[in-house]
């Protein structure tokens, strides 16, 4: 099974509220997710210090290395985004040093952890082909239509080789696809 992005924004609302209202740890990581399309691996080891200064503002930029591409990255977290973290930083109590995502055991929040809260709300919503990877390919996804479909920029944000690859990716091309089977009705 592939993922896919969420291609819904009554979709998108009703499972961060879903989240929310269940563990408003989870609603800000999908939050974080949708609004960076950071992959889930970049997400989890973030502290409160990359995003807040020492006297409590946002920084202008989080900048951290990617995992797998090993490559820094900056990224000016939204409005939307930044109002949400620090609602939710002010309500977990959280300092400066700490993980923004804490694992009760110590240490950050595991992949396989979110995997699972964000796959059963997922479920529960009724949203198919669903997996921590939908959050970067949903923001791929809108970010697309947006921008008035500039691809390269997504696909250099992504870093990605070729344009095919992204809208492949976002699942682009599958929704023109999907619209050539819709115009022709014999």
């Amino acid at each position: 099974m592939t993922v896919e992005p969420i291609r819904e924004k009554a979709k998108i609302k009703q499972l961060y509220q879903y989240l929310n209202g269940s563990d408003p740890k989870y609603a800000m990581i999908f939050k974080f997710g949708i609004n960076t399309g950071l992959r889930i691996s970049d997400i989890i080891p973030i502290k409160v210090n990359d995003i807040f200064n020492e006297k409590w503002q946002f920084r202008e930029y989080l900048i951290l290395n990617e995992r797998k591409t090993a490559k820094e990255k900056k990224i000016k977290l939204n409005e939307t985004l930044r109002k949400c973290l620090h609602t939710y930083v002010k309500t977990q109590h959280l300092a400066l040093d700490d993980y923004l995502f804490p694992s009760q055991k110590g240490g950050y929040i595991g992949r396989i952890q979110i995997y699972r809260v964000l796959k059963e709300a997922a479920t529960v919503m009724g949203i198919e082909n669903f997996g921590t990877h939908s959050l970067r390919k949903t923001w791929g996804y809108w970010t697309y239509k947006i921008s008035k479909y500039n691809i390269g920029l997504i696909m250099d944000t992504f870093n990605h080789s070729s344009s095919s690859i992204t809208l492949r990716y976002i699942g682009i091309n599958q929704d023109q696809k999907d619209e050539l089977y819709s115009i022709v009705q014999l």
